[in-house]
């Protein structure tokens, strides 16, 4: 499965039921992800994709973590920990020293994750300010 078939899959899962997706596709907000200034990634588990998950790089200021999905039947392995970690390596070895994401605040495993993996939630940041259902957080990385 190629990076965009898996955005397709994690944009089914998490629009509402019912919604229909943003069109045209050359202005789809999920296929943004697949631009310069991004490195992505996808997990398989014996060959079948099972997680992603991105990382925006935001020249001379910081990486942002974006898009991380888990599939349901892959959860509980570690996969979402493993993603984090890669793309912590990704943004380190790149040169940036603070990584930044938002989560939904109605997602109480994707907030577990990033506080035991030492992210610090921060005041909202970017297109996320005054979102009432996000929050924000950030970690240095060394």
């Amino acid at each position: 499965m190629t990076a965009r078939a898996s955005l397709a899959v994690v944009r089914a899962k998490l629009l509402p039921k019912g919604a229909r997706p943003p069109a045209p596709p050359s202005r789809d907000p999920w296929l943004l992800i697949l631009r310069e200034n991004v490195a992505f990634f996808v997990a398989r588990v014996e060959g079948q994709p099972a997680a992603c998950g991105g990382v925006l790089l935001v020249p001379g200021r910081y990486a942002e973590v974006k898009r991380m999905y888990v599939r349901p039947e892959f959860r509980r392995r570690g996969i979402s920990r493993r993603i984090l970690c890669e793309l912590e390596a990704k943004a380190r070895e790149l040169g940036y020293s603070i990584l930044k994401l938002e989560t939904g605040a109605r997602q109480p495993d994707a907030l577990a994750l990033y506080r035991s993996a030492g992210y610090a939630e921060i005041p909202a940041f970017g297109e996320y300010v005054g979102n009432p259902y996000s929050l924000c957080f950030e970690k240095r990385l060394s």
